[in-house]
C-alpha cells in the first residue's frame, strides 16, 4: 500500500480520500488555489502546498505543478478525485512517466472513452446498443444539420469531450439547430478545450441509470449494481439513488454484463461508471442504449457505498497499489434503498442560476457517521444519514468552482423509509447566507412522480407547476419566527430584576411594539401587543392587518441556539430562527423563509435610482453581446451572454428600449 498520496482536488471530494487515506495509514497531500487558503480540505490533509490563482486554469488544472507537488513532496500517487484534471489522458500519461501512480484507469482507456464519438464506436464494436444518431468525426455544420433531420427532431447536441451536461442542447426544430450548435460548441470548447459534437435521437422519457464498474490490473472486472440518476435540471443531475426502481433482476444483470463487457473492452482499472440511456417499452420492461463511460470516481459513488456497504475510494486505492478487487461478483450483494441529494448554490426559482456569498449558518441534520472496515467486508447496518462536504459555517461560495455545497445521503431498509428519512433530514439542513436548492429539493421528494417513481430525466420540467415558485412558509409563521427571539427570554427573566427585562415589561399598561416585515416581495405592517401582568399571566399577541393570533415562545436547548418552542393560537411547533442585521431566516418543519425586517430609521432618505442599468446576476465573464448602442430592443430579448461557475447564462432584456451603451466588453469579467 501507498505511504504517501497527493489530492488533486478540491471540496468534498478531496475530504473524503482524505478520510479514507487516513484510516488506512496513508498520509495525504492537499494542492489547493488562491481561493482555498482556508479550505476544509486543506486543513483534512497532512501536508498542503499553494498551486496557483483562484482559476481553475491557473491551478486545479495546471497538470505541471501538481506533478511537480507530488514529486517534491515524495508523494507515491495522485488520486484526481472528480472533475479537473481525473479524466485527462496526458496528465496520467505525465504520472506514469515520472513513476508516479495515477489513481484511476490506464492513460489508454481514458483517451477511448474520452470521446464520445469514439467510444460509441468502440461500443458498437463490442455489441453494446446504442442510441441512434451521428458520431462521424467531420462536424461540418451543414452536414450536423442534415444528420439531424435524418435522425428526426427532437435531437440532441453532446459535446465529444463533454460531461456534467456542459455543451449539451435539446433541440425540437431545424430552424433552431444552428444556433444550439454554436452555443454548444462555444460552452464545450470553454470547459473542455475541444468543440467537437454528436447528434443523436432525443429518447422522449429517458431514464438515466448507470453502472458502476471496477476493475484491477490482473484482469478481474465487476460491476456493482446501478444508480438511478434521472432528476436532472438542465442535464445535471439533482437526486441519485441505488438501486433503480422497478429494475428486474433480468435486466440488471444484462446492463451490469453490458458494463462490465464495455470495461473490459478497453482494459480498465479502477473506478468507472458506465451510462446509459433507458425507456419503457410497452410491456414495463427497460430498453436502454450505451451514453457514455466516465472513466473516474461518481459524485454519486455514496449511494452504491450504502447499499453495497462499501468504501469504493478503499477499493481505488487498493487497485492502485496492485491488489486484486477485494470481492468477487457472487459475494456483492443489494442491502436496502439509498438517494443522495447534491446541495446547491443556485436559485431554483430564477432557473437554476448559480448563487454566490458567505454561508453565516450552515446547519446539518443529526447523522452517524458511515461506518467503515478496513477488510472491505460489506457492512450490515449502513449509516441511515450521511453528509458529504468540503465547506463549513463562515465558508464562502465563490463564482470560480462548481455550485455544489456539499451532498445529503440517507439509506433505508426500503425506498419508502429512505424518502422518509431524505426529507426529514432536508428540513434540519438550515443554510443562511446564499440562495440554495434544500427547499426545492424537499418538493422533489414530496411530489407525487418521484414518490411513485414516475421517472424520468423530465421529471423536474413536467412538474414545474408543484415544484418552482412556490409560496414560501406562510406569513404568520415567518413573523411569529421574527418575533419569537423577543418573546424567548420570558422563561429565563420571569424571576429577574423587571428594570433589567427585555420582554417588553411595563410597570402600568400593556405595551406594543410595530415591524414592517417584506416577505416574498411584499412589505407588511406586523404588531406584537404585550398586556399588562407578569410574564406568567401575560398573554402576547401577534397582530397582522385585522388579524390576530395569541402567541408564546420558550427557548430550546443552549442560549443563541435560534431554537424556540412557540404556540401560535392553538398549534404548536419548533421554529428555528437565524438573524444577521435586517435579514431574518425562520424554518419551519415545512417550510422555510427569509424576511427583511426593516429599521425605518436606518432607511430613512434612501430613494432606488438605478436608471436604465442591467445587472448581471451573478459574477462572470462577458463571452457575447447580441446588441449594439442605439439597438431598440424588446422586453425578453437576449442582450448578452456570461459565463460563471462553468455555465453559460443569457442576460435578457428587463424591459423595452434602446441600447445606450456597453460598459464592458467581450472577455471582460
Amino acid at each position: 500500500m501507498f505511504k504517501k498520496i497527493l489530492i488533486a482536488n478540491r471540496g468534498e471530494i478531496a475530504c473524503r480520500v482524505a478520510a479514507t487515506a487516513r484510516r488506512l495509514g496513508i498520509r495525504t497531500v492537499a494542492v489547493y488555489s488562491d481561493a482555498d487558503v482556508g479550505a476544509r480540505h486543506v486543513m483534512a490533509c497532512d501536508e498542503a502546498v499553494h498551486i496557483g490563482a483562484a482559476a481553475p486554469r491557473d491551478s486545479y488544472l495546471r497538470a505541471d505543478r501538481i506533478l511537480a507537488v507530488a514529486i517534491a513532496t515524495g508523494a507515491q500517487a495522485v488520486h484526481p478525485g472528480y472533475g479537473f484534471l481525473s479524466e485527462n489522458e496526458g496528465f496520467a500519461r505525465a504520472c506514469a512517466a515520472a513513476g508516479i501512480v495515477f489513481i484511476g484507469p490506464p492513460a489508454d482507456a481514458i483517451a477511448a472513452m474520452g470521446s464520445k464519438s469514439a467510444a460509441k464506436t468502440l461500443m458498437e464494436k463490442a455489441g453494446v446498443p446504442l442510441v441512434p444518431g451521428y458520431h462521424g468525426q467531420d462536424n461540418d455544420p451543414a452536414l450536423l444539420a442534415r444528420e439531424a433531420e435524418r435522425i428526426g427532431y427532437p435531437v440532441l447536441i453532446k459535446a465529444s469531450a463533454g460531461g456534467g451536461g456542459k455543451g449539451m442542447r435539446r433541440v425540437d426544430r431545424a430552424e433552431d439547430f444552428a444556433a444550439a450548435l454554436a452555443s454548444c460548441q462555444r460552452e464545450a470548447k470553454s470547459s473542455f478545450g475541444d468543440d467537437h459534437v454528436l447528434v443523436e435521437r432525443y429518447v422522449l422519457r429517458p431514464r438515466h441509470i448507470e453502472i458502476q464498474v471496477f476493475g484491477d490490473s490482473r484482469g478481474g472486472c465487476l460491476h456493482l449494481f446501478e444508480r438511478d440518476c434521472s432528476v436532472q435540471r438542465r442535464h445535471q443531475k439533482v437526486l441519485e439513488e441505488a438501486p433503480a426502481p422497478g429494475m428486474s433482476a433480468e435486466r440488471r444483470a444484462e446492463m451490469g454484463a453490458a458494463a462490465v463487457a464495455a470495461a473490459k473492452a478497453v482494459g480498465y482499472v479502477g473506478a468507472g461508471t458506465v451510462e446509459f440511456i433507458a425507456e419503457e417499452v410497452d410491456d414495463g420492461d427497460l430498453r436502454f442504449y450505451f451514453m457514455e463511460m466516465n472513466t473516474r470516481l461518481q459524485v454519486e459513488h455514496p449511494v452504491t457505498e450504502a447499499i453495497t456497504g462499501l468504501d469504493l475510494v478503499e477499493w481505488q486505492l487498493r487497485v492502485a497499489a496492485g491488489q486484486p478487487l477485494p470481492l468477487r461478483q457472487d459475494q456483492l450483494k443489494i442491502t436496502g434503498h439509498a438517494i443522495e441529494a447534491r446541495i446547491c448554490a443556485e436559485n431554483p426559482d430564477a432557473g437554476f442560476l448559480p448563487a454566490t456569498g458567505r454561508m453565516d449558518v450552515l446547519r446539518w441534520p443529526d447523522h452517524v457517521a458511515f461506518r467503515r472496515n478496513a477488510d472491505s467486508e460489506p457492512l450490515h447496518q449502513p449509516a441511515p444519514v450521511r453528509v458529504d462536504a468540503g465547506v463549513g459555517e463562515g465558508d464562502a461560495i465563490g463564482p470560480n468552482y462548481d455550485s455544489m455545497i456539499a451532498k445529503l445521503i440517507v439509506w433505508g431498509e426500503t425506498r419508502a423509509q429512505a424518502l422518509a428519512r431524505l426529507d426529514a433530514a432536508l428540513a434540519a439542513t438550515h443554510i443562511v447566507g446564499l440562495h440554495t436548492n434544500v427547499a426545492f429539493l424537499r418538493r422533489v421528494v414530496r411530489c407525487t412522480s418521484f414518490a411513485t417513481a414516475e421517472l424520468d430525466t423530465a421529471l423536474i420540467e413536467r412538474e414545474r407547476a408543484v415544484l418552482l415558485e412556490q409560496p414560501p412558509l406562510a406569513f404568520e409563521l415567518a413573523a411569529a419566527g421574527v418575533v419569537a427571539r423577543l418573546l424567548g427570554d420570558e422563561a429565563a427573566l420571569t424571576d429577574a430584576d423587571p428594570w433589567a427585562r427585555r420582554d417588553g415589561w411595563r410597570l402600568h399598561g400593556g405595551a406594543r411594539r410595530h415591524f414592517d416585515i417584506e416577505h416574498a416581495g411584499v412589505v407588511q405592517a406586523v404588531a406584537l401587543a404585550r398586556p399588562h401582568g407578569t410574564a406568567a399571566e401575560a398573554r402576547s399577541e401577534l397582530q397582522i392587518g385585522t388579524q390576530r393570533w395569541p402567541i408564546s415562545a420558550r427557548p430550546v436547548g443552549a442560549a443563541g441556539a435560534g431554537q424556540y418552542d412557540i404556540t401560535l393560537a392553538d398549534r404548536r411547533l419548533r421554529l428555528w430562527v437565524y438573524a444577521q442585521g435586517e435579514r431574518v431566516a425562520v424554518f419551519a418543519p415545512e417550510a422555510s423563509a427569509v424576511l427583511r425586517q426593516i429599521d425605518a430609521i436606518a432607511h430613512a432618505g434612501e430613494s432606488v435610482a438605478e436608471g436604465g442599468r442591467l445587472t448581471a446576476p451573478m459574477p462572470g465573464k462577458v463571452i457575447a453581446f447580441m446588441t449594439r448602442p442605439g439597438d431598440k430592443v424588446s422586453q425578453g430579448q437576449a442582450l448578452a451572454v456570461m459565463e460563471a461557475m462553468k455555465m453559460e447564462h443569457t442576460l435578457h432584456a428587463p424591459r423595452d428600449g434602446v441600447v445606450a451603451e456597453l460598459l464592458y466588453a467581450v472577455g471582460d469579467r
